[in-house]
Order: C-alpha cells, then structure tokens, then sequence
C-alpha cells in the first residue's frame, strides 16, 4: 500500500516565525504549506486536503478564532485537527474560546522544539492510521463489490445451466423431464372433488415434408414458430412442452368441462393449421402443416404418469388414421 506525503499547513503572520516553523518541520516527512494571513489559509484549505494545521491565534484582519470557525462550518474540513499556537496559552478564557472553535491541541509561545516536534509527529501518526484503515476499508468495499458481482455472475449460470437442463434448447419450452415433473405435480394437486387436469399430445402433420424439401434450418424456425403459436394459445396456469422432435405435450390444469376443453383444442389445431412465412434453401415459402391431438383427461383409475400419457397416445394415433388435423379424446 502506498499513502501520499501528509501536508501540514502553517499560518503565521510573522515572517520569522514562518521560518523557524519550517526549520523545525523539515524532518517531519510532511510536505509543508504556508500562510500569512487567514483568507489565504482558507484558500488553501480548499485546494489541499492537511493532516494538521498549525494556526497563530493573533493575526490581524481575521484571527485564528475566525479562521477556525470557518474551517468548522465546511463538511471537507471539519475533520481537520487544529494546533493554536499563541502566547496566551496560560489565559484559559482563550484556551477554552479556542477549544470551542475547534483546536484540539495549543502550543504557547515562545515554542518549545521538541513540544513541537512531538506533537507534530502525534498528529502525523493519526493521520497515517486514518489514511491506512480508509484504504482497508475502501479495498473491502471494492473486494465486497467484486464479490457480489462474482455471486451474482454465479447465480446466473446456475439458473441458465438450471433452465437448459429442463429447457429445449431449439423453442426455449419445457423439455421431455421438466414435462414429466409438471406432469406428477398436477396429478398430486388434483382435489378427490374440483377441477382436474387434461393431457394433450400432438404431432405435427406435414412438417417431414417441409424439413427434406426446404432443409433443416426452416425445419428448426417451423417448430420455433408452432412453440409460439403454442406458447400463446394456453392460459398461464398450463404448460406447453417440446417432447422431441415434432412431437408436443399440452397439460391443462384447472379442468373445466369435457366440451370446452375439446372446443379449445379444436381452435389450437385451427390456430397451427394458418400458413406459416418462412425462408428455406430456395427461398422464400408458405409451409402449411396441421396436427394431430389426442386428449386424456385425468382419472385416479389411469394409476400413473405413464398410464395417461398411453391414454393421450392412443387418442393421438386415432386422430391420424382419421385423418390428421383433428383432436381425440381418448376413451
């Protein structure tokens, strides 16, 4: 750690008495600053930031009163100690007066070298021990800083290593394993008597096509724009994944009765049938696709997870042998 040189400011309005001050402090290692009148000290206090000032309490014009007490209604030199250096030290009216304006210290006229000195070196060693724990304290802030941002860049990876483990990286929707969680928690929370909860699985009609013929980059945007379509169609409280290929999973939660939920999923394959705008090895095209839902609506007689989504399936390959772009609810 390197500290600046300490500054000592001393005002005098003697010019002998400058001189033997600087006589005396040359040793001190403080850089010295002089003084002969009370505005000028102030200026300077301005400019420079002093380890101690030692100040002649008689001066004319603005005495050592004055100068302290203007020291004293400034914020950036409030914390500055004050020696007065008087020939009234033995007159306590003045010493308290004194005291009152802000010295922390007094030296009586005529000065007494080594009185000087040791003070002086008082006040230095303060100084360095203030300087010293700022600069521990700034470095703790700064390393408390750097730490916080360390922590905050950690927690970030964290939950996107969290999100691409539960994530498909192509369309940003659930995966296969975030689906078979959602999927156990809906069947916990489902009451003995309240709303269920519903399980769509669907295919996508066409899209083999679109994916030789135009290549698989327009592949890719194809399903990023039916996971949109998809992702805009359900209600907050449902959950929309990508299974894997063009293959898609809808949980509905908060069941309300068998004919909505298949209106609702009539209009989803209504919604992925519209034309999509894409752009793919030869150019600009229209893809058209469809899908093929099959509907499970929960029932503690499915026993598991896995018996539903069979139940979904079954449903699913019925909508294509009818046809494609059509919903079944399975039986």
């Amino acid at each position: 750690m390197t500290l600046s040189v300490p500054k000592i400011l001393v005002v005098d309005d003697t010019p002998a008495n400058l001189v033997a001050m600087r006589h005396l402090l040359m040793d001190s290692g403080a850089e010295l600053f002089e003084a002969d009148n009370g505005n000028e000290a102030l200026a300077l206090c301005l400019d420079h930031e002093f380890a101690l000032i030692l100040l002649d309490v008689n001066m004319p014009d603005m005495d050592g009163f004055e100068v302290a007490s203007l020291l004293g209604e400034t914020e950036q030199m409030r914390e500055t100690p004050i020696i007065f250096v008087t020939a009234a030290y033995a007159d306590d009216i003045n010493r308290l007066k004194g005291y009152r304006f802000g010295a922390v210290d007094y030296i009586a006229k005529p000065i007494n070298d080594v009185i000087l000195q040791s003070k002086v070196r008082v006040f230095l060693d303060l100084y360095a021990a203030r300087a010293q724990l700022k600069f521990a304290l700034d470095t703790l802030s700064e390393r408390n800083e750097q730490l916080s941002a360390e922590i905050a860049e950690r927690k970030r990876i964290e939950a996107q290593i969290r999100h691409q483990a539960t994530h498909d990286m192509l369309t940003g929707l659930p995966n296969r394993t975030l689906f078979h969680d959602r999927l156990y928690t809906a069947m916990q929370r489902v009451p003995r008597h309240g709303p269920g909860f519903a399980l769509a699985m669907l295919d996508i009609d066409g899209f083999k096509g679109v994916n030789d013929t135009h290549g698989h980059p327009a592949g890719d945007a194809l399903l990023q724009a039916i996971a949109g379509r998809l992702s805009g169609h359900v209600r907050a409280n449902d959950t929309v994944a990508r299974l894997g290929g063009d293959e898609f999973a809808l949980i509905v939660e908060d069941l309300g009765d068998v004919s909505s939920l298949m209106e609702r999923c009539q209009q989803l394959c209504a919604t992925l049938a519209a034309p999509y705008a894409l752009h793919g090895r030869h150019g600009a095209f229209e893809a058209q696709v469809s899908a093929s839902i099959g509907v499970a609506v929960w029932d503690r007689r499915h026993g598991g997870d896995e018996e539903l989504i069979q139940a979904a399936d079954r449903a699913l390959y019925q909508a294509k042998a009818e046809g494609k772009n059509r919903c079944v609810l399975a039986a």
